[in-house]
């Protein structure tokens, strides 16, 4: 019988992508064959309904296969997926990293394999195991620095999936750094759950903005270095001098923001305040004029009001933020937010569609803003690449993939911008 090499699957976010490349790694050099490995995301009830329906469909359509089930939803709660009648084994966040749990999944070994591989995520203390050297496309790669989160947000499960905050030593960073820039990349993306808790555990206790200043010293032939998602009330002195004196760290921040409401971030048990976050956009422009933000909002958070909303809503225009991820809130069952009062279904969808409307009409803004000036894009395919600033360029006649090209933007098209 023909041996298939495995099915990877991935749901939720950046991190997790970087992870099922890691395991695509590990699965090869450990002789897996016919298998299904379905990756999954635990952030919204939505995200486990997703991960529950790939798990079936990629069932009917391997028949014969084994399927592995990981990720953040089958830490949190893998007896529900064990029970699925598709599943076969279920494993981990920090099983799935590790070359012992692949080993048990050769075809000589698979049939004797426990059918639950789940340990306790909070008594994982280190994050550098399983560095690869980035994925993505030949134009940017991804580096996770941090995984994990000691911050227990009153609606979030993901510390039980992800464990506690840990980090990867910044020497082993600026090495793999240094390793995809030899490979031709002209862009690294840092990547982790907290990012601004990087350091914390380590000697010394280094902020994040040590790591960028560091990374940028001694990796000199990197073009462009960019930050994934922050936390803006954690923001050290070192990276906003980053933000001001540094060219090569791109004029891009995603925001973990949440809501703009005061009673409201309590209530979630965020770190700051709707000022705080206001203050943290103004003082980052002011230091980079071209910069721009991203945000993640949740609509319909328990006992948000109609006046509360209006605050998240206004946090738009007051931070001028330009591409809005917004969640509906749901319910995830163990987090604190789920028993509070709440919000009725209608409103939240209702809500969540007039701020998808807000961040259209952003985004509409920013583009108009970009027509007659000058920017260098980073190209992702030989028609299509992206500024500092993240936004999509179309070019007419085909570049070189993984190259910064020098363009004057003449125009928009849709969500992009028109290369001249």
């Amino acid at each position: 019988m023909d041996r298939r090499a495995p099915v990877f699957a991935t749901l939720g976010c950046r991190l997790n992508a970087y992870e099922t490349e890691a395991m695509k790694e590990l699965a090869a050099a450990h002789g897996v064959e016919d298998a299904v490995v379905v990756n999954t995301c635990a952030v919204t009830s939505e995200a486990v309904r997703k991960a529950r329906q790939e798990i079936r469909r990629l069932r009917r359509e391997n028949p014969n296969a084994k399927v592995i089930v990981t990720g953040c939803a089958a830490q949190t709660d893998p007896d529900s997926f064990a029970a699925m009648d598709e599943v076969d084994v279920v494993v981990g966040n920090a099983e799935k990293m590790q070359p012992q749990t692949w080993a048990s999944m050769a075809p000589d070994l698979i049939g004797q394999t426990e059918p639950v591989q789940v340990d306790d995520i909070m008594s994982v203390t280190e994050t550098a195991g399983h560095l690869i050297d980035g994925f993505g496309t030949r134009s940017r790669a991804y580096v996770q620095i941090q995984n994990g989160c000691d911050h227990r947000c009153t609606f979030c499960i993901i510390p039980f999936g992800r464990g506690n905050s840990r980090s990867v030593p910044a020497g082993v960073a600026v090495d793999q750094i240094k390793r995809l820039v030899e490979r031709g990349y002209n862009e690294v993306v840092l990547t982790g759950v907290d990012m601004t808790s990087w350091g914390q555990d380590l000697p010394g206790a280094p902020r994040l903005g040590d790591l960028v200043m560091r990374i940028l010293k001694l990796v000199p032939d990197l073009p462009r270095l960019r930050i994934s998602s922050i936390d803006s009330i954690e923001a050290d002195d070192n990276l906003m001098r980053a933000i001001a004196e540094e060219p090569r760290l791109m004029p891009h921040l995603h925001l973990s923001l949440q809501a703009g409401d005061d009673m409201i971030l309590k209530r979630m048990k965020r770190r700051h305040l709707r000022d705080d976050a206001i203050r943290f956009c103004e003082e980052a422009r002011r230091l980079r004029p071209d910069m721009t933000f991203g945000a993640d909002i949740i609509a319909g958070f328990p006992t948000e009001t109609e006046s509360m909303f209006q605050n998240s809503l206004r946090l738009v225009e007051d931070c001028d933020l330009t591409w809005l991820h917004v969640f509906p809130y749901s319910p995830r069952p163990g987090t604190p937010a789920a028993r509070m009062p709440q919000v009725n279904g209608k409103a939240i969808k209702d809500r969540a569609a007039r701020l998808r409307a807000a961040g259209d009409l952003a985004v509409t803004r920013h583009l108009a803003a970009q027509i007659g000036r000058d920017h260098a894009v980073l190209m992702e395919n030989p028609h299509m690449g992206r500024t500092a600033q993240f936004t999509e360029v179309t070019f007419a006649e085909p570049q070189v993939e993984g190259s910064i090209v020098p363009t004057r933007i003449v125009g928009v098209d849709g969500t992009r911008l028109i290369a001249g």
